[in-house]
């Protein structure tokens, strides 16, 4: 960088020490003006892209969170077509989406801060420019999930959308106290600014109608979004579901009369789930929908329309029932031995 600056330097130096004619008047050096002027644009558009790899550590919202854990969810992976207007650009183990409005885009998640940059890329390999991402939306307020909305939002402009208790946790960088998972989950990069979604809100974006669906528990303000997505006169309802599964640190019980309200939260985010149209399910983790199954089906026969699943928001929301009531029993038995 330093280098480069100096040749800008030394560039710019020679552009004012030449004359601009001799001592007739006549112009002496106008193949040399052109290309110094050339020249000193291609090492000034050096000198604004280089970033040295210690400036990119450096970057605070790019800095790695979460430590060896969270390598799985920056395995990469190419964009990945679902279906009309929706797109996976996320990783192996941590799904982002992107839709394509047709005035500009929607983005789902962002990932882990260190894993901005690969998201970037896949939404520039698909022919957009960042500037083109328009909304950002969170499901939940997760490092995993979030910690990489402030980068993403910072290099592209766009608006963020949560839930009222996700923006709270979005713009404080950390996650409340009461939260199930609380002394495992790292703080993250601080988002500056949230617009608040309430329940069954809408967002119009171009022909895109995104509508927002409270389905708390796994976090307090996770927040599940519905859109509608076709192709070939065909259209499918498609939910980005927020987690519900009923994981905590050690030693959390979610049958304490203390958490009597989280279990009520899933609860009602299940019947919420099993209510919502949803003929294509995709989610933050392909785990809950089967995701990788779905993706080695899509890539035998990429007409295969391998992410649609009839009744499949029932289908993740009875697995994710069958959870929550599993440990409910198991803690029971284990508070009794």
């Amino acid at each position: 960088m330093k280098r480069t600056l100096a040749a800008v330097a030394r560039c710019l130096n020679a552009f004012v020490s030449i004359p601009a004619a001799d001592s007739c008047g006549r112009r002496r050096f106008s193949m040399s003006f052109r290309s110094l002027v050339l020249m000193c644009g291609v090492l000034l558009a050096a000198a604004a892209g280089a970033q040295t790899p210690a400036a990119k550590l450096n970057d605070p919202l790019l800095r790695a969170i979460g430590g060896e854990s969270a390598a799985q969810w920056t395995v990469h992976q190419n964009p990945v077509h679902v279906f009309g207007n929706t797109w996976l650009i996320g990783f192996t183990e941590m799904n982002v989406v992107l839709i394509d409005t047709g005035k500009g885009l929607i983005v789902v998640d962002a990932g882990v801060p260190q894993g901005v940059r690969d998201v970037e890329a896949n939404i520039r390999s698909l022919g957009y420019e960042l500037r083109d991402v328009k909304y950002i939306l969170n499901t939940e307020a997760h490092y995993d999930h979030g910690g990489g909305i402030a980068a993403l939002a910072r290099d592209t402009g766009a608006v963020v959308v949560a839930s009222e208790l996700s923006a709270i946790e979005l713009e404080q960088g950390h996650n409340f106290a009461d939260d199930p998972q609380t002394g495992e989950l790292p703080d993250f990069p601080a988002v500056k600014h949230v617009q608040r979604m309430k329940d069954g809100g809408h967002l119009q974006l171009g022909n895109t109608q995104v509508t927002a669906y409270a389905t708390p528990g796994h976090t307090a303000g996770s927040m599940s979004w519905g859109w509608t997505s076709c192709a070939g006169g065909v259209c499918y309802p498609v939910v980005f579901a927020a987690s519900l599964s009923p994981i905590s640190v050690d030693g959390y019980r979610f049958s304490d009369p203390a958490h009597r309200a989280v279990v009520e939260q899933f609860r009602r985010s299940y019947e919420q789930l099993r209510k919502m149209p949803c003929e294509i399910l995709l989610a933050g983790h392909p785990v809950h929908f089967d995701g990788a199954a779905k993706l080695k089906r899509l890539k035998a026969d990429p007409n295969s329309n391998a992410f649609r699943e009839p009744n499949a928001c029932r289908v993740f929301a009875d697995a994710q029932e069958k959870r929550l009531e599993t440990r409910l029993k198991n803690e029971v038995v284990t508070k009794s031995n």
